[in-house]
């Protein structure tokens, strides 16, 4: 998306991938980011689960400045924080969606995080699973304000999964939805989760569409995939150092999946 394209334009929210029975699909409105005149700001709801300090994640010098948002009814951001990556190829409707969220095992006293999700995967997350408490971190303030629109039982947050600030956690169930995104070694971003993660927890490392998908997805969306799907005996060697066991693996030609559980020693 560029700045040309940002003069005003109305976000109508797809129905969801999944089949659940979910009361904001029956009334949702729509709504618009509204850019008169190619003004220097960009006008959001505030809502009390929307992170008020925002990571800045783009390409330049200045990228640890914070967005600001001031607690207030409205709330405003600046358009060069706005300019997004192309995240469309999270776009994925199909059954892997609730494979995925399958091996997660969520019930109402859950603590989940999901990292790097799309729109549909966490409407399918929240449409049908009872759980005590989600948070979504994500680089795209875009798909962060889509769903912050929709559910007022999730928290959003725009930042790294490495620096997940303490207050949220412990988790029992985290989703690395599309770890590829993540410009971290797997080393680091395990090494983090670890002191967040319960006994018993569960990382769960996916790509709905596989690794063939994986490797088209990197020619077409090299500023979005910068890193790998792990192997198994890389995946094992790293999850075992970081008190990890590797419980499940699938790498099919159009599915990958782990799960990791945390040691209880």
């Amino acid at each position: 998306m560029n700045s040309s394209s940002l003069a005003s334009f109305i976000l109508t929210p797809p129905p969801p991938p999944c089949k659940f029975h979910h009361p904001s699909f029956q009334t949702k409105p729509q709504f618009s980011f509204h850019y008169p005149h190619f003004n220097n700001s960009i006008s959001l709801k505030s809502k009390s689960n929307f992170s008020t300090s925002l990571q800045s994640t783009k390409s330049s010098s200045n990228t640890n400045t914070p967005v600001s948002i001031p607690e207030e009814n409205v709330s405003y951001v600046p358009v060069e924080e706005f300019i997004d990556k192309d995240w469309s190829l999270l776009d994925y409707s199909g059954p892997n969606i609730d494979r995925i969220i399958s091996f997660g095992k969520i019930d109402e006293n859950s603590r989940v995080l999901v990292s790097t999700g799309s729109e549909e995967f966490v409407d399918c997350l929240v449409g049908n699973s009872k759980f005590k408490s989600m948070l979504v971190l994500h680089d795209s303030l875009l798909i962060l304000a889509l769903l912050i629109e929709k559910y007022d039982n999730i928290k959003c947050w725009q930042g790294e999964v490495t620096i997940v600030p303490e207050k949220w956690s412990p988790f029992d169930v985290v989703f690395l939805y599309f770890l590829p995104a993540l410009p971290f070694k797997l080393e680091d971003v395990l090494g983090s989760l670890a002191p967040k993660c319960l006994p018993g927890g569960r990382v769960i490392i996916s790509h709905p569409q596989g690794r063939e998908i994986l490797k088209q997805q990197r020619q077409q969306y090299p500023e979005v995939v910068v890193s790998d799907l792990p192997d198994k005996t890389h995946l094992q060697s790293v999850a075992a150092a970081h008190f990890f066991d590797v419980a499940e693996f699938v790498d099919e030609p159009g599915f990958y999946l782990a799960v990791l559980i945390k040691s209880r020693t």
